[in-house]
């Protein structure tokens, strides 16, 4: 049914969770998942998941990079060890929404996975949150886990 899953992974508790609901779809049908971070500016700081730690409100975009290399470094970790055999990583840049729905269509995604809310909580309840901008441009399927 789906033979390539894209996962957005932003270092947030609700991207563990989807990690691992699109792991578990990827050993059923042997899919290949693509983990994609896209570093953003937060207007917090905050502390990732994966042991990273906090990342600064006024770091640098050298810093924000360094760090979303993390991520997704210790997301392909999670997802082998979640039993995925077919991981690719890309970071990219721009904002989330769009990125993520681009992504999806250059590299023929079959199915989204996703976190319902990620590290930008607050904008998210401002102007829309990434996911629900998503599951409502993507030309695929959108799987949402809280």
């Amino acid at each position: 049914m789906y033979h390539s899953i894209l996962v957005p992974v932003d270092g947030s508790e609700t991207a563990k969770k989807a990690l691992s609901v699109a792991c578990q779809l990827a050993r059923q049908e042997n899919a290949i998942l693509h983990l994609l971070h896209i570093p953003e500016e937060l207007a917090h700081e905050t502390t990732l998941v994966w042991g990273i730690g906090a990342i600064a409100v006024e770091a640098s975009r050298e810093e924000r990079e360094a760090a979303g290399k993390q991520v997704v470094d210790r997301a392909e970790e999670a997802a082998r060890e979640l039993g995925a055999t077919n991981v690719e990583t890309m970071i990219r840049q721009g904002d989330p929404a769009r990125t993520i729905v681009s992504e999806a269509r250059r590299c023929e995604i079959d199915a989204i996975v996703m976190g319902s809310r990620g590290l930008s909580d607050l904008k998210g309840l401002v102007v829309g949150s990434v996911s629900h901008k998503v599951s409502h441009t993507a030309d695929c399927t959108v799987i949402t886990v809280h």
